[in-house]
C-alpha cells in the first residue's frame, strides 16, 4: 500500500487498480462523514481516528480519490485536511503499523501518542514490544512519551530547550 500516491514505482509505470465505484463512493462518504462530524462535535475525529486511518488507507490503495476528479491522493488530503494533510498520513501510519493493538486501547492514548507508537512499530518491525510501549503511552504525558520515543529511535535524548543569554541580552531558546 505504501507508495500508491504516485503512478510510478522505481521508474516503472504503475497500473491503476480497477476502480470499484460503489465501494469508492461508500469509503469517500465515510471519510466525509467522520470529518464533518468533527466539525459539528469538536474532537470527535480524535476519538474516531483509528477508523478514519483505515478508510484513508483504502482511499489511497484503491485510488478512490479519482471519483472526485482529483489528480492525486495528496490533493484529496489537502481538500479533506486543509489545516495539515500530514495528520492524514499519521492516521494511516497508525492503521498500517499498529494492527495488533486493540482499537479501544489506541483510542485511550489518542492519535498523537498512537502516531509515536507507529514510529516505534515501523522501526522495530517484528520485535516491536507493543504491550510495553502501549503501557508507556498510557502512563506518560504526551511530551515525555515523545522524548521516550525519540530516545528509542535515535539513542539520544531530545533537549528540553536550553536557555542562554546572547550578547545583546535577549533571552533565546534552543
Amino acid at each position: 500500500m505504501i507508495g500508491l500516491t504516485t503512478l510510478t514505482t522505481n521508474g516503472h509505470p504503475l497500473v491503476a487498480p480497477k476502480l470499484n465505484r460503489r465501494r469508492a463512493l461508500f469509503v469517500l462518504a465515510k471519510v466525509d462523514e467522520i470529518l464533518s462530524w468533527d466539525k459539528a462535535i469538536n474532537g470527535e475525529r480524535d476519538s474516531r481516528f483509528v477508523e478514519l486511518g483505515r478508510y484513508l488507507c483504502e482511499v489511497r490503495s484503491g485510488q478512490y480519490w479519482r471519483v472526485d476528479n482529483m489528480k492525486s491522493f495528496d490533493e484529496f488530503l489537502e481538500k479533506r485536511f486543509p489545516e495539515s494533510r500530514r495528520k492524514g498520513y499519521y492516521l494511516m501510519a497508525i492503521h498500517e503499523h499498529l494492527p495488533r493493538i486493540p482499537k479501544m486501547h489506541l483510542k485511550q492514548v489518542g492519535w498523537s501518542k498512537a502516531s509515536e507508537l507507529a514510529k516505534v512499530a515501523r522501526r522495530d518491525g517484528q520485535n516491536f514490544d507493543c504491550a510495553t510501549w502501549l503501557h508507556r503511552a498510557q502512563q506518560l504525558p504526551k511530551e515525555e512519551f515523545k522524548r521516550e520515543v525519540e530516545k528509542h529511535l535515535t539513542g539520544k535524548e531530545r533537549s528540553r530547550g536550553k536557555c542562554f543569554i546572547s550578547k545583546s541580552t535577549k533571552v533565546n531558546w534552543r
